[in-house]
């Protein structure tokens, strides 16, 4: 397919062995002291040991941080900012799934400014500036979910509390992009079912979410078609690099389009790995066809114009069977108490999805006794 270019919203060198390039970019930067932010499981693919060694080959002195996993929490940043630190590093290549990214990001912002993480919440009302140099700093997906090698927030969660708490600025989206659907071949199913129905809930609720924003809604409605087109067969062939391609596209498309907003699926997803520790992916997929049940009497018609795009007769309620019908093809179960969810614990669910950010950009309102109804039917 070759290796395409894409400078939106930042620049990005997508197709197979664009990660062959990492370490002559950085060179070209002016970087000699690269830190690799990666996960537990990425650190020990012989992928991520041949990007060491390119790295070497290239003359650069790289070190790596590898403490984290699943819902990254503050304890993984202020660890990585040690090694970052102790390393002298000048660069950050954050290698991984949504996970690194967000951890990459926020060591990235904590190298050089005072204080504490959460200092810099957005929307906190005496958050401290963002007004410190920032490492260079590159992204290496290897998942197709949440699409947050092209985000300018990080999204970490309050070590005691589990609480998430998103960090914005436009000085932390990554400088450059290496977009390689290799490194997503051979990715377990259950993985790649969970982050791909992430990438679809980031482009349907961008879709659905209030507000005036026509360049974020088509790319939402072609990262819905993409989704549709290739997630079971990403799933079921993990080989099929054409398929990994229009996923990892998918994905980028849906964080591009959540820059609109997103709506009640997120919150109760947020809510759910605030309480049970749930993967993100896999509660938006839980979520999602139970939150557009409630959407459908406020906006049926773009439920209908995304049953349009996915292939189906268009209206709201096929687009809902839709959306149930590939979840059981890639394996995701139908319920929550399928993971073990119990009805005593919805009133501490509906208290955390009701004080998250995102469900008021949802096209129909929510209230606590709404969100409650969406979890008992999901139940």
């Amino acid at each position: 397919m070759g290796i395409y270019e894409f400078c939106f919203p930042t620049t990005i060198r997508f197709g197979a062995g664009s990660r062959h390039e990492i370490a002559d970019a950085l060179k070209a930067a002016g970087v000699q002291r690269p830190l690799l932010v990666t996960d537990r499981g990425v650190v020990s693919l012989a992928f991520f040991e041949e990007m060491l060694h390119s790295f070497k080959s290239a003359g650069l002195q790289a070190a790596s941080f590898s403490d984290l996993e699943g819902n990254p929490v503050q304890s993984h940043v202020t660890a990585g900012v040690s090694v970052f630190q102790a390393h002298e590093a000048d660069a950050i290549a954050a290698v991984g799934g949504g996970a690194a990214m967000d951890v990459g990001k926020a060591i990235a912002l904590m190298a050089h400014h005072p204080g504490n993480l959460f200092d810099y919440e957005d929307g906190k009302p005496d958050a401290r500036p963002v007004d410190q140099p920032i490492p260079y700093l590159v992204a290496v997906p290897t998942t197709a979910g949440t699409g947050s090698e092209v985000g300018r927030s990080s999204v970490i969660s309050d070590d005691d509390t589990h609480a998430k708490k998103i960090i914005f600025s436009p000085h932390i989206l990554p400088k450059t992009v290496f977009a390689d659907p290799e490194l997503l071949l051979g990715l377990p199913p259950k993985i790649t079912a969970a982050t791909g129905m992430d990438a679809l809930t980031h482009c349907v609720e961008a879709y659905l979410a209030k507000g005036y924003q026509p360049m974020c809604d088509g790319i939402a409605l072609e990262g819905v078609r993409l989704v549709a087109k290739s997630l079971a067969t990403s799933v079921h062939n993990g080989t099929d690099l054409n398929a990994r391609s229009d996923m990892l596209a998918a994905a980028m498309m849906g964080a591009v389009a959540f820059q609109k907003g997103l709506g009640v699926t997120h919150s109760c997803a947020h809510a759910l790995s605030t309480v049970y520790d749930v993967h993100h992916g896999l509660a938006n997929a839980l979520m999602i066809p139970y939150a557009m049940q409630f959407n459908l009497a406020a906006v049926p018609e773009k439920l209908a114009m995304l049953a349009a795009v996915v292939g189906v007769e268009p209206t709201g309620d096929r687009f809902i069977d839709w959306l149930e019908t590939l979840k059981a093809e890639v394996g995701i179960p139908k319920t929550l108490s399928q993971i073990g969810v119990a009805e005593h614990k919805v009133d501490e669910l509906v208290a955390v999805a009701y004080a998250d950010g995102c469900h008021p950009l949802n096209p129909r309102a929510c209230s606590a006794a709404d969100i409650r109804s969406i979890y008992l039917a999901a139940l």
